[in-house]
């Protein structure tokens, strides 16, 4: 039986698919993942760039007079105005996961420069990372500093599909630097893309291009990993880990466990259950420092 989704953006998404569901979104931005069994959809165009992945099975799209092709793994890229259909080419059907961008939110990461176009299928490679990682969580929220993030990770990776180079500007240490110590120092708290701008001198898609490549991660991760340890020293203390996700800034308890899981390999009541775990008696410890056992590994730190 066909599995219909709320949500659905039937505009934009034929009613003949098997599953719709939207993710979250932001200003200029929204996720979508679907499944197909059948005939998707028919000609149409959009009035934003399309860039999805294929998740399972085999796409096929005519796009600017000729049939493409989209494996697993692939990502395609479909431009403003241009006219294209889709479905499976296989009796398996498909699925896939894609970000419709506006153009005005590419051009702004752009900084004046054209809007690139690029072939509509091409393989992930390092300079599409962001993108990748922008449609792996479509449920992830995205606040101003990750539209910021996705704005820069669309551009650059349409710029490299183009093959254009991005921008290669000297990295500003100072800048950058001030800007991480703040967002370490209000870990817990939404930060203000505007305060990032003020505090760094330059405009946001500036501030996420040179953060990343100055610390090799954006700033909206770098928030979310700050704010993860002080979320695991309170777990470690002893407090409820609802209270926990509420206090250190996410949006519930499923939100936090879910970025906890994927940061540390183990889950929020995993992590509090072995930190309160009873400690070795003294002498026990200090029987173990006299006499350790033959290659005993140490410990290691839970990260």
């Amino acid at each position: 039986m066909p599995e219909t989704l709320s949500r659905a953006d039937t505009g934009r998404l034929e009613r003949s698919c098997d599953a719709i569901r939207v993710g979250a979104g932001g200003p200029g931005i929204e996720r979508v993942e679907a499944r197909f069994a059948r005939k998707a959809f028919s000609l149409h165009r959009h009035d934003t760039y399309a860039l999805g992945i294929t998740t399972a099975g085999v796409q096929e799209f005519r796009y600017r007079g000729a049939r493409r092709i989209c494996l697993p793994g692939q990502l395609h890229f479909l431009h403003p105005d241009e006219l294209h259909d889709g479905g499976p080419a296989t009796p398996d059907g498909f699925a896939y996961r894609i970000a419709y961008v506006e153009p005005a939110v590419v051009q702004a990461a752009l900084g004046g420069r054209p809007l690139p176009f690029a072939e509509p299928v091409r393989d992930a490679c390092p300079a599409t990372a962001g993108l990748v990682a922008l449609l792996a969580d479509i449920d992830e929220p995205l606040d101003e500093l990750g539209v910021a993030a996705a704005a820069t990770a669309v551009a650059d990776a349409l710029e490299a599909a183009a093959g254009q180079a991005p921008s290669g500007d000297p990295i500003d240490t100072a800048a950058v630097t001030a800007v991480r110590e703040h967002l370490a120092a209000h870990a817990t708290e939404e930060t203000r893309a505007a305060d990032l701008e003020r505090i760094a001198g330059m405009d946001r898609w500036s501030v996420a291009r040179q953060f990343r490549r100055a610390f090799g991660t954006s700033p909206d991760r770098y928030r979310r990993m700050r704010r993860l340890a002080v979320a695991r020293d309170a777990i470690a203390a002893g407090e409820p880990l609802a209270a926990v996700a509420a206090g250190t800034g996410f949006a519930d308890q499923s939100h936090m466990t879910r970025h906890f899981t994927r940061a540390y390999g183990l889950t929020p009541g995993r992590w509090a259950a072995l930190t309160s775990a009873p400690r070795f008696r003294q002498r026990d410890i200090a029987e173990a420092r006299r006499s350790p056992p033959p290659n005993a590994a140490h410990r290691p730190r839970p990260m």
